[in-house]
C-alpha cells in the first residue's frame, strides 16, 4: 500500500469514526484511559507556552490544554474531527487540517507538541517523528502517547499478517525509545496507563520495559 492509500484510508476511517469518538472524548480525557496526559504534560512544561496538539481528534484535549493555560494549535487529518473541534475554537485555541508526516507550520513553531495515539496511524512513524521534530523549538519538549501492547486498536494492524491492508502500525514503546535515542532526543520523563485488571502496587518494582509490555498506553516526554 503507498502512503497515499494508508492517508486515504485512515482519514476516512477517522472521517466515519468522528461522531462516535466525540461521543466518548469528554469522558476519556477526564475519567478514562487519558485522565493521566494533562497532569503529566503540566508536569514538565509551564504555563503560557505555545503548544501544537498533533493528532487532537475532536479537541477536547486541545481544550483542556488551553484551560490549564497553554497557546495551543491543534491538528487532525480527518476533516470531520476538525469540524468538531472548530466548535471548541476561542482565543489562543485554534484548530487546523493537516497530516502529520507534512504538517502546515513552520520550523520550529511551537514550544512543546503532543501527539496522543496519532504517530501509530501513519505508515511511516519514523518520518512523522521527523515532522514532529521539524516543528518543535530546538530544546523544546515532545510528549508522545504509545499505544501499548494491551491496546484493543492494535486491533487494526492485525489484518497485515493476511497480507491485507493495515491502517494501524504495531510500533512498540521500546522501539519510539529507540528512534528517539538515535535522533539525541533525551527522555525526562515516562508514565503507564494500564488496563483494568492490572494493580499498579504490583507494578512498581518492575523495570520500565515490563511496566511497557502490560500498558494501554506509555507517556514519554522527551527533549529535542
Amino acid at each position: 500500500m503507498t502512503n497515499t492509500e494508508w492517508h486515504t484510508n485512515a482519514k476516512s476511517r477517522w472521517d466515519t469514526n468522528a461522531e462516535n469518538w466525540h461521543s466518548k472524548s469528554e469522558d476519556m480525557w477526564l475519567a478514562g484511559s487519558r485522565k493521566a496526559i494533562i497532569p503529566f504534560f503540566k508536569k514538565t512544561i509551564d504555563e503560557g507556552a505555545n503548544v501544537g496538539d498533533l493528532g487532537c481528534g475532536d479537541g477536547y484535549g486541545s481544550y483542556l490544554l488551553h484551560e490549564n493555560g497553554y497557546k495551543v494549535t491543534g491538528m487532525d487529518f480527518s476533516h470531520k474531527m476538525v469540524e468538531i473541534a472548530n466548535g471548541l475554537e476561542r482565543d489562543q485555541l485554534k484548530f487546523v487540517q493537516g497530516d502529520l508526516t507534512r504538517m502546515p507550520f513552520l520550523d520550529g513553531e511551537f514550544d512543546a507538541v503532543m501527539a496522543i495515539n496519532s504517530i501509530e496511524w501513519t505508515e511511516s512513524p519514523v518520518d512523522a517523528l521527523h515532522e514532529i521534530e521539524r516543528v518543535t523549538v530546538k530544546g523544546g519538549l515532545i510528549c508522545i502517547g504509545l499505544l501499548g501492547p494491551t491496546a484493543h486498536p492494535r486491533d487494526n494492524s492485525y489484518p497485515r499478517l493476511h497480507g491485507e491492508e493495515a491502517i494501524c502500525n504495531t510500533m512498540m514503546p521500546w522501539e519510539l525509545e529507540k528512534v528517539a535515542e538515535e535522533k539525541g532526543w533525551n527522555k525526562v520523563d515516562e508514565e503507564w496507563v494500564y488496563k483494568k485488571g492490572v494493580d499498579e502496587r504490583m507494578t512498581g518494582s518492575l523495570p520500565n520495559e515490563l511496566r511497557q509490555a502490560l500498558t494501554f498506553m506509555t507517556l514519554f516526554m522527551f527533549r529535542t
